[in-house]
């Protein structure tokens, strides 16, 4: 006889953990169905056609890359037009801020309670962040000729929309990390990418029919979409486990025998921050330079200005060496940048010794720092000139295939990093729910023997 047969109450369970699943996964689809709806609700007071014509004069700047980030919300300067690249830079600055303000490296060792402090300077600090960018992005609309009723009327109401909107969308993905599956706003950037991943496919199929691109050349260019998302999936799953032995410890009048576990570091620690950071500060002069016009029959030191800005930002074009190489030494920077921001080796030598660990070989404390510090920097090194190679490819089809910008290396990235890590979270969640079920079992099978239970 089964053991479902003659325990009913195992079916029951099963059911109860596959429904807590199910309703974390409908969560999750009906926060995104949310965003989704909220990027078509326009901001009042917008002419939806000169917007368009001029998102369409603007393409290859810092407004595509967001525009992405968005899911086409600032194409249409939705309510949620900002996205959540405010709360993205509110918590990259209190991290950085948490490394050299004493007090607040102080709260990052308190655990849950400091950890609680940082998440709501991290909110007050998307609220001015987004408040900014929305009063500069309704100030710059407005001067583009956008806004059906220009005026200080239009750009109160359209910066307390955007701020509000951002707002929201923190709330959402927090609610999704805490009630939902993977991680609330690398989910809404996802959501945000994938939607426009038809229309860019589109884009190329209509390319192809209309003789403006190679069919052989759009073949091959799907084959190293997949061979670079096969290669980014290898390197993402890859691990360097550095072995850790724990000592003997006495627990109460008995000797527990010695564990042995490991560290595990991933090839590439920063995630998708370099290429987004980098791509943006590439991004800006071209932004700046459209926003200040072509300077054409001007004289003085206003018209030279203007043609240098457009000089300048030719010069950081997609394919133009100089763009190559600034974006290189960028993305390798700001991997080394914001591994050393998020992970401290020697704090990490302090929590080993702490807790009666040690590396084979290697004496606790400041040689266990230094040793993870070089086995850290090695692989920061290998992790930037994946992450470079990863982007440069795309961006070097973009510039001779005239590829759809959604195909970059950054949103290739992205998609394949939250996936995995959706995936994970996923294993993980059924994972603890059949340990918890194995667990009831021991017990009900050690309550009926013997002095199994007391």
């Amino acid at each position: 006889m089964s053991s479902t047969g003659s325990n009913p109450m195992a079916g029951l369970g099963q059911a109860a953990r596959l429904t807590e699943i199910r309703q974390r996964l409908f969560f999750l689809a009906g926060g995104l169905i949310v965003y989704r709806i909220g990027t078509f609700i326009p901001t009042p007071g917008i002419d939806p056609i000169a917007l368009a014509r001029f998102f369409q004069e603007q393409e290859g700047t810092i407004l595509g890359l967001f525009n992405m980030f968005s899911g086409g919300a600032l194409s249409r300067l939705s309510i949620f037009a900002l996205g959540v690249m405010p709360y993205i830079s509110a918590s990259i600055i209190i991290q950085m801020v948490a490394v050299v303000y004493p007090p607040w490296a102080e709260w990052r060792k308190e655990g849950e309670s400091g950890r609680r402090r940082l998440t709501q300077l991290t909110r007050y600090t998307t609220v001015v962040l987004a408040f900014f960018q929305g009063a500069g992005a309704a100030y710059a609309f407005q001067n583009q000729g956008v806004v059906l009723n220009p005026g200080p009327y239009f750009i109160v109401v359209a910066t307390f929309t955007l701020t509000t909107g951002t707002m929201f969308l923190m709330w959402l993905g927090e609610q999704i990390t805490e009630r939902g599956i993977g991680n609330g706003i690398s989910m809404i950037i996802l959501s945000g990418i994938i939607a426009g991943l038809p229309a860019a496919l589109g884009n190329s199929l209509t390319q192809v029919n209309n003789g403006e691109m190679n069919a052989a050349f759009a073949i091959v260019l799907m084959l190293v979409i997949a061979a670079t998302t096969a290669f980014v999936v290898f390197v993402e799953s890859g691990q360097r486990r550095i072995a850790v032995n724990y000592a003997k410890r006495m627990v109460g009048r008995r000797m527990t025998q010695g564990q042995a576990s490991h560290l595990p570091f991933k090839l590439n620690m920063s995630g998708v921050i370099p290429p987004i950071f980098a791509s943006s500060l590439l991004l800006f002069p071209a932004t700046l330079a459209n926003f200040a016009g072509t300077g054409t029959g001007e004289t003085g030191l206003g018209g030279t200005f203007k043609i240098f800005m457009q000089n300048f930002a030719a010069a950081l074009g997609y394919g133009q060496p100089l763009h190559m190489v600034l974006y290189a030494t960028l993305i390798v920077f700001f991997c080394f940048f914001y591994t050393g921001l998020t992970f401290s080796a020697r704090e990490t030598a302090e929590n080993l010794k702490k807790g009666g660990a040690f590396i084979p070989g290697i004496r606790p404390g400041q040689q266990t720092g230094e040793y993870v510090d070089r086995v850290l920097t090695r692989l920061t090194l290998w992790g930037a000139i994946y992450v470079t190679s990863v982007c440069l490819l795309p961006e070097i089809l973009i510039s001779w295939g005239n590829v759809p910008f959604y195909f970059g290396g950054t949103s290739l990235l992205i998609i394949v990093v939250v996936v995995m890590d959706f995936i994970a979270q996923l294993r993980a969640h059924l994972t603890s729910h059949q340990y918890e079920g194995l667990i009831k079992k021991a017990n009900l099978r050690g309550a009926g023997r013997p002095g199994g239970s007391r």
